[in-house]
């Protein structure tokens, strides 16, 4: 069957979960035998997420194809159980960029370059040639912001044009929105909605179904009203009410019957049983963990929790297994640093584990280190994810291999520069303050990994080789690899040429590890990252170990 394309658009205020609504949508539609791939279109100017600050917009999301996209992709991701590619994730910049470039070129012979009908028609070029890549039954995409922002205009048109071309019977509009719930009166109210759909309508589209944020349930009687002032079947007003788990929207949503309506407007699966077995057991799972753990997460972007969202979902996805209740303790790197030895070891009295994810700039890097010596020392388990692994390597190389002014070459200070800025010409080397920072040589996307038989990395991954996506310029000096051996440090993953050090383990410690990469990308719900996995069997092992010793 030729794809059938479903556009999912946000209402009233923005934040309301229409990424997380698209992949929980994916994974209905998959569980009916339908292969989807999903994408999101941002309105801003930005070309990628890649120079915004974590602390407004959030982590950035890595993929396989070394895309730095925005976090909904992970949420694609994570729900589906499908690799996505640069192509799921196109921002205005781009679109922009690419016709700029284009123009310079030549490549509009002269012509006069408007918003209609180029930009539109690079719009809908992205949503077409997602549908090219794997001739997929579904593509799923998600207009960011809110219908009537400005900048979003060009986007709402490009779905419209595509719904003529491709024909309506292909084409489905889903339009999330928030039903506003009076306290004082007890009353949900529709008007923001009809407003939003009126917007909507204004620029030709109409929505085939309502999908509304609620935190209190609503009655037919209701649905009913939104139905006919929306001009919508009372079917497809799909009750979105706030759930503990973002894991139970599925479920939620199939119980609201969105995925049959979604599949009778397209004339798919009509008549397909889903099968969610595995989530059912998934969600049932997360109900039923009972065993607290207290996890310091020490970053830099600290103010935004977002900024590690796939890090806090790679630690539920390994706490599910174990049936454990991660308790995040969001550290502040900064916030360590200035402190004593006893201080910082206090700070993590009541910790069950220690996670440093990664990051840019020297911002930090100190209480990072400290971090790491109080994991080190006192048996903490401790997982350092790309900065946070260079971070723990150089506390090693200063406190037990005794090179005091150990650091990075990113610290922006005369040091022994235990990792460094590899694989540049001297011609970059002698340049690099004049290269814009986003065109800096940089190790992206993912890349094969070796690990040393009989390793603990070895048997924690069970296989020899594997993958892992990468998102970072700096690596380990090979001048100090022998030294740091010595020292302890066990360089257990590699590049397959053994060039480059993808990983190391800390033999003395129950459990210290560290990798350049971001295993966190690659986790799932139901299959949770080895590295996760063990780091949370340990926290679980370390915890009993502290409760031991309140009782003695």
């Amino acid at each position: 069957m030729s794809t059938k394309y479903i556009f999912v658009t946000g209402g009233v205020v923005s934040g309301l979960g229409k990424g997380i609504t698209a992949a929980a949508l994916g994974r209905l539609l998959i569980a009916r035998g339908l292969t989807v791939r999903i994408q999101k279109f941002d309105p801003y100017i930005n070309v990628n997420p890649a120079l915004m600050n974590p602390t407004q917009h959030g982590e950035i999301f890595i993929t396989e194809d070394g895309a730095e996209t925005d976090l909904d992709i992970g949420h694609y991701e994570r729900f589906t159980d499908v690799n996505l590619s640069r192509e799921s994730d196109i921002t205005s910049g781009k679109v922009y960029l690419d016709i700029l470039t284009r123009e310079r070129a030549g490549g509009y012979h002269g012509g006069t370059v408007q918003v209609v009908p180029h930009v539109i028609n690079e719009i809908k070029e992205h949503v077409f040639q997602v549908s090219r890549e794997g001739n997929p039954d579904v593509v799923i995409a998600e207009i960011g912001g809110t219908v009537g922002d400005m900048e979003g205009q060009p986007f709402i048109e490009a779905i419209r044009q595509v719904s003529y071309q491709v024909g309506r019977e292909n084409v489905l509009f889903i339009h999330v929105t928030l039903l506003p719930y009076l306290t004082k009166t007890h009353e949900l109210k529709t008007k923001p909605t009809q407003h939003s759909v009126q917007k909507l309508l204004s620029f030709g589209v109409q929505p085939d179904i309502l999908v509304c944020r609620t935190e209190v349930p609503f009655d037919q009687g209701l649905k009913q009203k939104l139905a006919l002032y929306c001009n919508v079947k009372e079917e497809a007003v799909i009750q979105n009410l706030d759930c503990d788990s973002v894991y139970e929207l599925p479920l939620l949503l199939e119980q609201e019957g969105l995925a049959r309506v979604v599949c009778n407007h397209l004339g798919i699966a009509q008549y397909v049983e889903p099968d969610l077995s595995g989530w059912k057991d998934l969600v049932a799972r997360i109900r039923a963990a009972r065993k607290p753990l207290n996890i310091s997460l020490v970053g830099k972007y600290t103010e935004l929790f977002d900024a590690y969202y796939s890090v806090t979902e790679a630690l539920d996805h390994a706490s599910i297994t174990h049936g454990a209740i991660p308790n995040i303790d969001w550290v502040a790197a900064e916030e360590l640093e200035g402190l004593t030895t006893a201080e910082v070891e206090e700070r993590f009295r009541e910790s069950d584990a220690i996670l440093v994810p990664g990051g840019f700039g020297p911002r930090g890097m100190e209480g990072m280190i400290a971090a790491a010596k109080a994991a080190r020392t006192k048996k903490i388990p401790y997982l350092g994810l790309g900065l946070g692994m260079q971070m723990a390597v150089v506390e090693v190389a200063r406190n037990v291999a005794g090179i005091r002014d150990a650091h990075t070459d990113e610290c922006e200070m005369p040091c022994s520069d235990i990792f460094y800025y590899a694989g540049l010409t001297d011609e970059m080397a002698n340049n690099l303050a004049d290269i814009p920072y986003a065109d800096q040589p940089m190790r992206i996307g993912s890349y094969p990994m070796k690990l040393e038989e009989g390793s603990a990395l070895a048997t924690i991954y069970k296989t020899l080789e594997t993958t892992e996506r990468h998102h970072h310029r700096r690596e380990l000096n090979p001048a100090f690899q022998a030294t740091l051996s010595a020292a302890g440090l066990k360089f257990s993953g590699t590049s397959p040429d053994g060039l480059l050090v993808e990983a190391f383990e800390y033999p003395e410690h129950p459990f210290f590890v560290g990798i350049i990469s971001h295993p966190e990308f690659k986790s799932r719900p139901y299959r949770p990252h080895p590295l996760f996995d063990e780091l949370i069997r340990k926290a679980l092992m370390h915890r009993k170990i502290r409760e031991d010793v309140k009782v003695k």
